[in-house]
């Protein structure tokens, strides 16, 4: 005949392997459950954007913003904050060179990042990175920038999930309150010859 647990230590183990079982699930709703998930590649990404959160960090960085707030009719992109520095004919899957922010009451919340490859860097074919082909070529998105800047663009929402899609260009869920004063709603850029 087994021997009987005395009562104490038997809740005691309820409690622990109730305790366990729950850990996983608790550990996986407080550990940013809002974030999208991504693969491997883009979680080092995402870790290397982190500083960004802090929108004068990405200036003191040399990201500087178009001001506007970009809604097109199935989404939004927010604010773009443009590195320069960082554009060319062969994007660095680390360097970014846009952040996405969406103004949230008086904040900008960093929600997703651009690579963007202008036709006149002279780049030779439609670029890829994170087995992601680019978007375009395309128009500029008037009236932030001007139609003739021909480029390739491919978005990460790394930062806030995006229903339709990870590399969607816009993001449903991404919008630019009636508040903020620069709010720009456009058609989606025409495709362009990549020449």
């Amino acid at each position: 005949m087994a021997a009987r647990m005395p009562r104490k230590i038997l809740w005691v183990s309820l409690v622990i392997v109730a305790g366990l079982g729950l850990f996983p699930f608790l550990a996986h709703t407080q550990s940013g459950d809002s974030l999208p998930a991504v693969p491997p590649e883009l979680e080092k990404v995402r870790a290397a954007m982190e500083k960004y959160k802090d929108p004068a960090v990405a200036v003191r960085d040399g990201y500087f913003s178009t001001l506007g707030c970009v809604e097109y009719p199935t989404g939004g992109m927010g604010i773009h904050f443009l590195n320069l520095k960082l554009m060319g004919p062969a994007p660095d899957p680390m360097k970014p060179s846009v952040l996405l922010y969406e103004p949230v009451g008086d904040k900008l919340v960093l929600v997703g990042v651009e690579w963007f490859v202008p036709l006149a860097t002279g780049v030779k074919e439609r670029p890829t990175i994170f087995g992601q082909p680019f978007h375009g070529p395309m128009e500029g998105h008037e009236p932030l920038m001007p139609a003739e800047l021909h480029h390739y663009d491919l978005h990460v929402w790394l930062f806030k999930k995006n229903p339709a899609g990870l590399f969607e260009d816009v993001n449903p869920d991404v919008k630019c309150p009636r508040s903020y004063g620069y709010n720009f709603s456009l058609k989606p850029p025409r495709p362009v010859p990549h020449k």
